[in-house]
């Protein structure tokens, strides 16, 4: 079976797979692409042939032409009065033609040769309302089949049933023994009867619709005839009806047909809800519109013909349109002649009085059978070709996969033995009245799923949603949706409820079992129409301090070595943007394609593994440092860029790779429910490239070891990135951080602070400039802080380290700092750090050996007179250059300055904080610039150095 084939037939056409070649085994149904050479042969065998009359109007009228028009115009008017069945008709007919304006939209949206309405409705809004929607009309068709078979076997019994009141005299052709079981027997009966024809070949009923179509359209002649043929008459009333005694205590026999009179009309104007004599419950207004609603539940009959029309786009609104308009005429003139000519009680009290006034006795029980049967045989066959249809998508896994199974010629018997089963299921509840309300409520909540579907292609504004029949726009959606919401709840307001929340079920279970398909899907095209507008609105203009948050683009070389980092920035990102950039080193004019293209696919995976929020942007470039302008400069959209650049650090040590260690990736993700059999296939999932210095890898790359960027590239990107106005941190030692793992030492160690934070807010090689209210130092309080405002690290405590020297004041410095952390609402612990020793370590540098340090080399006097005039010329050669210590700073002065962090470190923290100076302004000072670098952070930890070029922190409410 091909997608191009019809799913869903409702009146007209033969099985869905009768005269197509053998479907292949389920689980095998392949996709037929439109154009296949299959298909087209296909569709020479079985041209397109029904016109408009044929293929829409004949089955919409039989959908609508059922039980309501023979068995329920007189209770109708009988129970509401006339003023109310009009309201109720107008009523009615104002929510299907809403849904019709919004099925006729959907309908002629495109080339629709496949039919069905669960096909349109899933193609064009994805498998969750799809598959939801699908499953409701599946249970509506399944409920409306069994509500026919009630209605036939209520008509069976009230002709040839021997009465349940013996005091009665049965006829002689009553013959038939009534009662529940007997009904439920008959009942049976028919719906096997309907079983057998849909499993025998449903092209036996669809030959014969057009002659059930004639004999329907015949009875509705003779019956309106009758109202002007048939003199005055008293109608014996069956004797259920007299069975029960109106509130009088009389129980009246018999019910005048009076023909033409004014006092009948006068007194059938008005509502006079009484006890319906079938189920013995009291009738309101809700109740008997639920019966009468089933009456205008076959609007989607013609649509669903459209893979058999000449043009779809043509025939389905204009078929659809002339038959609701014709029987909304025909169903208002029944009740108009039946109030003017038919006593109330006779209304109240004979169901099937039609019968008793027709010229002949048997049209009207030959229309109520035919119609009846008809009906009940041609939702069988729909519900099971939806059921069908869900079970071929895979929608819901294997729960439905028996269903794919197909006969010999292609008719899905196992469907149609579910659909079978069910209605039988249903047939238990044993009068007609009793289930109309569940019928009744089905179908406005898939009339009102369709209006949401064509309102939210409407407001998705796709430009590929250009239907051809224009009579439509969001206002008429959304009347229908509201119309079919009231009309729910005023019917039975516990089946709405019940019914909603079990559509959204479906919705969130098809979405949580994540089927693949092809069809696109809705709620991205609103989601992406909303973002688009919201995006807009985000003007950088009006930016301000008070509502920064870090929105980061970090630089990943390769996912295996970077997992750690990975999920930590995610943690500071405090709902700001977060991007993962990779460069590929390349060039487009000697590649045949995009190698990137094919990348995409293992990133989102890993994000998804991860359970992280971020973007990727990969980006090709002949050098790193050229990718990562190209990122920092088109990275994001409007007021959503990246304002902080994460790298990793540069060092020699050699990446491991995280992403296939069981223990790690297992950690990671923050639900914890990877599964040990899942962790085995990881590697399969992400194509990355394998790390350098691995047994796999035998490129050595430009700077050796595997490495495609150098020392001196790798400083000119932070100061690149600097002269941009981004903050940058570098990221070092996170190859071996395990976030479960240092979180659970919070939540396992039963005292306070089992986890800490520590941030060094001053520049360690500035020595001689220790201040802590500069913007990169608030800017490294703000990350420790948000840090901090994250749940899962809101029981760290954060340590700030104030270094003093001698003569200065402690108590004034740290009262000071506590004064603005107060202000500035972090809440952290201050921890007063002498450096005295370390900063003279850096003075007896600046003091030119004067101190008996031994006499110096002529090469190291050289260098340093060299470095006196270098940085001279920087203050006035060199923009953006502000006074730098580089060349000052001695290896001593900085391993004991890390020696001090280390000692300072007890417990030791989870992640330190430091600042990172700017990078010196002479190019040829990057690399001692960086060694100075590894040498203050070695063996620190996990560690981040930061550096802020904007205010990001405010006072002010």
């Amino acid at each position: 079976m091909s997608e191009r084939t019809p799913l869903l037939h409702y009146r007209l056409s033969t099985s869905v797979n009768e005269s197509e070649p053998r479907a292949p085994p389920a689980g095998q149904a392949p996709e037929q692409h439109p154009g296949s050479p299959r298909q087209r042969t296909t569709h020479q065998r079985q041209p397109k042939k029904l016109s408009t009359f044929f293929g829409v109007v004949i089955p919409t009228l039989l959908s609508m032409f059922s039980v309501v028009v023979f068995l329920r115009i007189g209770f109708l008017v009988g129970q509401s009065g006339l003023y109310q069945a009009i309201a109720m008709f107008l009523v009615a007919y104002f929510i299907i033609c809403m849904t019709v304006l919004s099925v006729c939209a959907i309908s002629t949206n495109g080339a629709l040769d496949a039919g069905g309405a669960y096909y349109m409705i899933s193609r064009a809004l994805g498998p969750e309302f799809g598959g939801s929607i699908g499953i409701m009309f599946f249970l509506a068709n399944v409920c409306g089949s069994a509500l026919y078979v009630l209605g036939l076997v209520e008509a069976i019994v009230a002709t040839f049933g021997v009465p349940e009141d013996a005091s009665l005299a049965a006829s002689s052709y009553q013959v038939l023994p009534s009662g529940y079981w007997w009904s439920l027997l008959y009942a049976t009966v028919i719906a096997l009867l309907c079983l057998l024809v849909c499993l025998v070949g449903a092209h036996i009923y669809a030959k014969a619709s057009f002659l059930i179509f004639l004999v329907v359209m015949f009875v509705l002649g003779t019956i309106f005839i009758s109202f002007f043929a048939v003199s005055p008459r008293t109608i014996v009333l069956p004797g259920s009806a007299s069975f029960n005694p109106t509130v009088n205590g009389t129980a009246p026999a018999t019910a005048n047909f009076t023909g033409f009179k004014l006092d009948t009309l006068l007194g059938n104007l008005w509502a006079n809800y009484t006890v319906d004599y079938t189920t013995g419950t009291l009738m309101t207004f809700a109740t008997v519109f639920a019966v009468m609603f089933n009456g205008c539940t076959g609007i989607m009959a013609g649509s669903n013909m459209s893979g058999d029309l000449k043009n779809p786009s043509y025939s389905i609104p204009r078929g659809t349109i002339t038959a609701v308009i014709f029987t909304f005429i025909i169903y208002n003139l029944l009740s108009l002649l039946v109030a003017c000519s038919c006593d109330r009680v006779l209304l109240q009290k004979d169901y099937s009085f039609l019968r008793d006034i027709n010229v002949w006795h048997p049209f009207v029980t030959i229309g109520v059978y035919s119609s009846t049967l008809s009906a009940a045989m041609s939702n069988l066959i729909g519900a099971s070709r939806i059921l069908y249809a869900l079970a071929r998508d895979d929608l819901f896994g294997k729960v439905l996969s028996p269903a794919k199974k197909t006969s010999h010629s292609g008719n899905p018997w196992v469907s149609v033995l579910l659909s079978w089963f069910l209605v039988q299921l249903v047939l238990f509840s044993g009068k007609l009245n009793t289930i109309a309300s569940i019928v009744t409520i089905f179908f406005l909540l898939v009339y009102a799923a369709v209006d949401l579907a064509c309102l939210a292609l409407e407001w998705a504004s796709a430009p590929n949603f250009r239907p051809t029949f224009r009579y439509f726009t969001w206002h008429t959606c959304v009347l229908g949706i509201v119309g079919c919401a009231v009309m729910m709840f005023l019917i039975n307001a516990i089946y709405a409820s019940a019914s909603i929340a079990f559509m959204l079920l479906l919705l969130l279970l098809i979405h949580y079992l994540s089927p693949t398909s092809s069809w696109g899907y809705i709620s991205q095209a609103l989601i992406f129409h909303q973002v688009r507008k919201y995006l807009l609105m985000l003007d950088v203009r009006k930016d301000h301090v008070k509502f920064w948050r870090p929105q980061i683009l970090l630089m990943v070389s390769n996912p295996r070595s970077s997992v750690g980092l990975i999920t930590f920035i995610n943690d500071i990102k405090k709902s700001g943007l977060y991007v993962l950039g990779h460069v590929q080193l390349g060039d487009l004019d000697t590649l045949p394609s995009d190698p990137l293209q094919a990348q995409y696919d293992s990133w989102l995976s890993l994000v998804d593994h991860l359970n992280i929020k971020a973007f990727v942007n990969l980006t090709l470039a002949d050098s790193v440092r050229h990718g990562i302008q190209h990122l920092l400069f088109i990275s994001g959209l409007g007021g959503m860029r990246p304002n902080t650049l994460i790298l990793g650090f540069y060092d020699d040590s050699l990446p491991k790779d995280k992403l296939i260690e069981p223990s790690l990736s297992g950690s990671l993700s923050t639900d914890l429910l990877c599964t040990s059999q899942e962790l085995q296939h990881q590697p399969l999932r992400f194509h990355f490239a394998s790390l350098r210095g691995s047994s796999s890898r035998q490129d050595g790359g430009e700077f050796g070891d595997g490495k495609v960027l150098g020392p001196q590239e790798y400083v000119a990107i932070i100061a690149d990135a600097m002269k941009m106005l981004k903050n940058v941190v570098l990221a070092r030692y996170f190859n071996n951080f395990d976030r479960a793992q240092v979180l659970s030492q919070a939540s396992s160690s039963p005292g306070k602070g089992a986890v800490y934070v520590d941030v060094w807010p001053v520049n360690l090689l500035r020595p001689d400039s220790s201040s802590y209210v500069d913007t990169c130092s608030l800017f490294l309080l703000q990350l420790a802080c948000i840090l901090n405002m994250v749940r899962a690290w809101r029981k760290a405590t954060l340590r700030l380290f104030l270094c003093v020297e001698e003569g200065r004041s402690v108590r004034g410095s740290e009262e000071k700092l506590g004064q603005l952390l107060k202000e500035l609402r972090i809440k952290a612990q201050i921890y007063p750090v002498s450096w005295d020793q370390q900063v003279s370590l850096h003075w007896q540098r600046q003091g030119k050996w004067g101190k008996n340090l031994g006499p110096p080399s002529p090469d190291t006097i050289k260098e340093d007179k060299k470095q006196q005039v270098d940085e001279e010329e920087d203050e006035e050669d060199y923009v953006n250059s502000f006074p730098s210590n580089t060349t000052r700073l001695s290896d001593d002065y900085l391993s004991a300055v890390n020696q001090l962090i280390l000692e300072q470190a007890r417990p030791p923290p989870a992640v330190r904080f430091l600042y990172l100076p700017r990078p010196p302004a002479d190019t040829r000072r990057y690399t001692t610039y960086l060694r100075q670098l590894e040498l203050l952070t070695q063996n620190l930890g996990p560690t981040l150095l930061i550096h802020g070029v904007t205010p990001v922190i405010t006072t002010d409410l």
